[in-house]
């Protein structure tokens, strides 16, 4: 089962910087991440969501390829090829996969005017390593609601605060 982690930051930069950061961990195989959004309450009051994939660019291309496939059996590929990519970018501007927006929204909502969150769905995590690696953010970072157990969620709010500490020892030193 997934895990829900919402983590809150000052600056939306620093939430894309984690998010890009922890992208790069998926190929050392220290995290499996199904989903990465940043959600940003701007100052005029207005919630963003900055979705990890664009599933209309992603269904068009897709549904382009689909769509000249068919076409070629049918001799038209360029029609079919219209055809699949605007299918495919439709079903992709309404597939909520991942976290759903409307959550999403919500947490935007309860956030202070200019800062954000970094909502995760991770599949599976090596905690101590993935805090480790993302230690100096941890000073400007607090854990805002996750789905673990009690026990999961001490060890990892435990994590935070000992990672906050070396970095800030070392900021220190």
């Amino acid at each position: 089962m997934s895990q829900l982690i919402v983590l809150g930051f000052d600056a939306p930069s620093e939430a894309e910087e984690v998010r890009r950061e922890l992208v790069d961990l998926q190929q050392d195989h220290l995290i499996a991440l199904e989903d990465a959004v940043v959600v940003v309450h701007h100052n005029d009051g207005k919630v963003e969501l900055r979705q990890a994939y664009n599933l209309t660019a992603a269904g068009a291309v897709s549904g382009g390829f689909w769509g000249t496939l068919v076409g070629l059996l049918f001799l038209n590929p360029l029609l079919g090829a219209a055809v699949g990519a605007g299918v495919g970018a439709t079903s992709g501007a309404l597939t909520d996969l991942g976290i759903n927006d409307g959550f999403l929204k919500e947490v935007g909502e309860t956030l202070k005017s200019g800062t954000a969150a970094l909502c995760l769905l991770v599949k599976e995590a090596t905690e101590d390593r993935v805090v480790e690696k993302l230690r100096r953010h941890a000073p400007h970072t607090r854990l805002l609601q996750t789905n673990l157990s009690h026990t999961d969620e001490d060890q990892l709010k435990e994590l935070l605060e000992k990672a906050s500490q070396q970095a800030e020892a070392l900021r220190l030193s």
